[in-house]
């Protein structure tokens, strides 16, 4: 109970400001929102930055923790800002449980290193036959602090076994309770950068959709959302389009297809700003669609909106996954994730990831909060034929479940 009440007050600081359904974010429904590079909000500011090391940093000492490890990857930059590349040599974080962060890095990455840090921190330097892992037991050290080291999830094993071999003293521990714990409540700062970015994928998508014709491939269209979004000053991350028959598959094909009367066309694209994602699937007929086309689709929209009605404050974010399911299974659908039917989970965290924690799977008891984010997407798939998904992200206000994007209204309209 004191690691919990303790957690909650770490991040009520995020959590508190995020009234942003109206004030900080922008309107999901706006059809005329066309973001340019100039438009763009400021990233996320060093005080911002330094407000997560601190909660983190309450929370390792609640939790007996010495410090935590960071690879490069979204943690590394959600906590320092720094844009590194993983290699076969260690680059590592280290934020202690008390006093400054430092950054290990092999000798000769330093000059580099230093020109892409954001944030001021101590910088630890190692030759080709010295160890790193010496290094970050030596940041411990030199901060006084107790417990085991705690390795965010994306540490690879070699670092473990490294820290293991030369920093045995320390121990090892998880360090999931602590980062993903965090980066699951997002701030106002971070939901208003996920919201430009939504309003950026659905702005290109009103773009490209009625120049889709007869004739063109998958990779074809795929190409014109690329430059749609990139026209806007985000950077492009997926934009996959799956035409007929490999609608039917959530990723889709190998086989290339090409768009013909009365075939199923499903686009599941984001972009990022400023490092947060955007994740949104649209599903339309090319022409007109059948009865069962029509019927699919109202079945997927009604899936969405079983979504949106289960999602409130404290509920297990497990039972939407499980009342979905359970209202296809009424209609004829799977069982479970027996085809045809929903083959995936309803959704997924999003933020720095695409796909990060929390996910909207059967079993998860996490709880709803203000702040967390997740995807809306309990698609319908049927092998051989096509696959419909509409997919729309989430954001937890005091309000209950907010939507960065308006659900498709029809698969007549699928843009709005």
């Amino acid at each position: 109970m004191n690691t919990r009440r303790t957690f909650l007050k770490t991040i009520a600081g995020g959590a508190a400001s995020l009234s942003v359904s109206s004030a900080t974010a922008a309107s999901a429904n706006n059809k005329n929102s066309d973001a340019l590079a100039s438009d763009l909000p400021p990233p996320i500011t060093n005080e911002e930055r330094q407000t997560r090391i601190e909660r983190a940093q309450a929370l390792m000492q609640n939790q007996g923790v010495a410090g935590i490890v960071l690879e490069a990857g979204t943690s590394m930059l959600y906590f320092t800002g720094l844009p590194w590349r993983q290699s076969s040599r260690v680059t590592a974080v280290v934020i202690p449980a008390e006093g400054a962060p430092a950054i290990v890095t092999p000798s000769f990455e330093e000059s580099k290193l230093r020109e892409l840090m954001v944030m001021e921190m101590e910088v630890r330097t190692w030759h080709e036959h010295e160890s790193p892992y010496r290094l970050i037991s030596g940041v411990l050290d030199s901060r006084g602090v107790k417990g085991g080291i705690g390795l965010e999830r994306t540490v690879r094993f070699f670092v473990a076994d490294g820290l293991k071999q030369d920093a045995p003293k320390w121990g090892l521990v998880s360090a999931s309770s602590i980062v993903s714990a965090l980066r699951r409540i997002k701030s106002a700062r971070e939901i208003e950068l996920m919201q430009v970015a939504n309003d950026i994928t659905m702005a290109a998508y009103r773009e490209i959709y009625p120049q889709i014709q007869d004739g063109m491939t998958g990779p074809e269209i795929s190409n014109l959302m690329t430059a749609a979004m990139a026209a806007r000053g985000a950077q492009p991350v997926f934009a996959l389009a799956l035409v007929g028959e490999a609608s039917a598959y959530p990723h889709g094909s190998k086989k290339v297809h090409v768009v013909r009367d009365g075939q199923v066309i499903l686009m599941d694209c984001g972009c990022d700003v400023h490092g947060y994602k955007s994740d949104i699937s649209r599903t339309w007929v090319h022409g007109e669609p059948d009865e069962l086309q029509q019927r699919v689709w109202q079945t997927a929209r009604r899936g969405q909106e079983i979504v949106m009605e289960t999602a409130r404050l404290g509920t297990p974010i497990g039972e939407i996954d499980d009342a979905v399911r359970n209202y296809y299974e009424r209609e004829g659908w799977g069982p479970d994730y027996a085809l045809p039917g929903l083959s995936h989970r309803t959704g997924h965290g999003i933020g720095m990831d695409v796909h990060e924690e929390v996910f909207v799977v059967r079993g998860n008891e996490t709880r709803l909060a203000p702040g967390m984010c997740f995807s809306n997407e309990p698609g319908i798939y049927l092998p051989g034929q096509f696959g419909v998904r509409s997919e729309d992200c989430v954001y937890m206000t005091e309000d209950g479940p907010k939507l960065f994007s308006g659900l498709s209204p029809s698969i007549e309209d699928p843009m709005g």
